[in-house]
């Protein structure tokens, strides 16, 4: 996704990295905006400490010396219209709830704000839930959204120009025990009708045997989605009876300035 960033002419002076630990993007957003303030969001307060204690871990670094850390809060608190890029790596295939995400992240941005996201797609270890589904082991990935969908949300949400593209890799392992292991560092299954109790050595038995059958590399497919966006002016919408914010009223106010 970094590679992306090139269709940003603009350079924010504020960015925000949401979900930073689990991102890891906090170094490429240094990169390419080295005088930028960055706010890095943490979804618990236990992440949040993680990630002020890599901030300090790193205080003696010659690339931080001459410029401000960056500030850490937990999701909660972000301000609105906060910055003019937000960028979340990794993450929103994590949540339960991604449309509330999407009206968290517009009214985070600032007017004219970018907003750069990527996750993971419905086609995400197709392979291991064919195998779960022979088994009768039930859910084995969350239920990851389609683009297109993603799409609607961020309209919804009051985004314009919404962008989603996609790419698919393949990628394998010698051996069941090294597919696990790295899937297990990947996150957990937060599939609601997922298996509620702990698994058995017989169970992992079983599932090992059958990824293992014919003999060759395992493989498994990743659909990575990328979804971009700008948050426009706000337009008030004429009811009987109508709210605007008084940050919105404000945009609307200079909106109207540019264009006269």
């Amino acid at each position: 996704m970094a590679e992306r960033l090139s269709i940003i002419r603009a350079q924010p002076a504020r960015v925000i990295d949401w979900w930073s630990t689990r991102g890891g993007s906090r170094e490429v957003l240094r990169k390419h905006y080295p005088k930028a303030r960055l706010l890095a969001v943490e979804p618990t307060e236990a992440l949040r400490d993680k990630a002020q204690a890599d901030l300090r871990a790193g205080w003696w670094s010659p690339a931080r010396w001459g410029r401000a850390a960056p500030a850490v809060c937990i999701e909660t608190e972000v301000p609105e219209q906060s910055a003019e890029l937000l960028w979340a790596n990794m993450m929103l295939h994590w949540v339960a709830d991604p449309p509330s995400v999407f009206t968290q992240w517009h009214r985070a941005l600032a007017v004219d704000g970018f907003l750069m996201f990527s996750c993971l797609g419905p086609d995400t270890l197709r392979e291991l839930r064919e195998v779960y589904a022979e088994l009768g082991l039930g859910p084995a990935t969350p239920a990851f959204v389609d683009m297109h969908d993603l799409g609607d949300m961020m309209v919804h949400a009051g985004f314009a120009d919404p962008v989603m593209d996609m790419e698919r890799l393949t990628l394998t392992w010698d051996t069941p025990a090294a597919l696990l292991a790295e899937l297990r560092s990947l996150g957990r299954n937060t599939h609601a009708a997922r298996h509620a109790g702990l698994r058995t050595p017989h169970w992992k038995s079983a599932l090992e045997q059958r990824l293992a059958r014919g003999g060759q590399r395992i493989s498994m497919t990743f659909e990575l989605v990328y979804g971009h966006a700008f948050k426009p002016v706000p337009r008030a919408r004429l009811e009987s009876e109508t709210s605007v914010s008084l940050a919105d009223m404000r945009a609307m106010v200079r909106g109207r300035s540019r264009g006269s």
